[in-house]
């Protein structure tokens, strides 16, 4: 009866691992295909050194990415810093202070709405409250538009990651005398410290592609131009306007455009897991 048992049990885990192992193998075969295409397309164009340094041309010239490349550093990082310490704050509050709060229960479920929210609502909504006032697409309306992508992830990531930091270590602090905010400061943050950071990372992993939001905030430039006051060029525009062209070299550029912000993703990611890896 037992070993009847066993043996049905051991047919069940081994049809359900079988079963697992050919799904994880379905999906890394279309991660690989889509990441073999990408840099079959585009590396001819990431190995051009003019890819780095020139603008982007008329059709028919030859050219680059430097002015979108720029543009995107600037309003990614912009982004950012503007989302990152809201982001960090109303997760810690959520996390330390909002446990049985009406309040905090309210901005959870008003973060999970933003965080499913598609990103061109964002756009316009930065469209009709700031571009449509002042008159113009500008650098600095992008970066807010990409700012408000942010704050979401982070918030939801920092919410999660200190509620993983057991209570005992807070105990202990208390125990010990300590002030609230430096036990947050000093210990929780510093616990989920790893959690945090990934969550910034997804945030800027996100934002980096992003096209809609730009479209009706910062819109695109074809010259050099670090004037955050004024339309800004950026990659995911340039690489929607190229893509879309029937000029084969602009769609060269469209692809190398792609898998740089690719590879500038997975190597934010690799440094930043191997610089705050837990060593145990």
């Amino acid at each position: 009866m037992n070993r009847a048992i066993y043996r049905a049990r051991k047919r069940t885990n081994l049809v359900l691992l079988t079963i697992s192992g050919l799904a994880v193998l379905f999906g890394l075969f279309w991660l690989a295909w889509i990441l073999g295409t990408l840099f079959y397309e585009g590396g001819h164009a990431l190995a051009r050194a003019t890819l780095y340094y020139q603008m982007t041309p008329p059709p028919g010239a030859d050219g680059g990415l430097a002015n979108a490349i720029v543009g995107s550093a600037l309003l990614v990082t912009v982004g950012t810093l503007l989302g990152t310490p809201i982001g960090i704050l109303a997760g810690t509050y959520l996390a330390e202070f909002g446990k049985r709060n009406w309040l905090a229960n309210a901005t959870r479920f008003l973060n999970d709405v933003l965080l499913a929210a598609p990103s061109i609502v964002i756009g316009l909504f930065i469209y009709a409250i700031y571009v449509a006032q002042v008159r113009h697409f500008s650098g600095w309306a992008g970066a807010l538009a990409l700012a408000l992508i942010v704050i979401p992830v982070v918030v939801r990531t920092t919410d999660d990651m200190l509620k993983l930091v057991p209570n005992s270590l807070r105990e202990a602090t208390a125990a010990l005398g300590c002030p609230a905010w430096k036990m947050i400061v000093f210990v929780t943050c510093r616990a989920a410290r790893t959690g945090i950071i990934t969550g910034i990372l997804l945030a800027v992993a996100r934002i980096s592609g992003e096209t809609a939001p730009l479209l009706f905030t910062s819109l695109n430039n074809q010259f050099w131009s670090v004037n955050m006051n004024a339309p800004m060029s950026n990659l995911p525009t340039v690489i929607f306007q190229f893509a879309m062209s029937p000029y084969q070299d602009w769609q060269r550029l469209a692809w190398g455009g792609a898998a740089l912000i690719t590879l500038t993703v997975l190597t934010l990611n690799i440094v930043a897991r191997s610089l705050f890896r837990r060593t145990h």
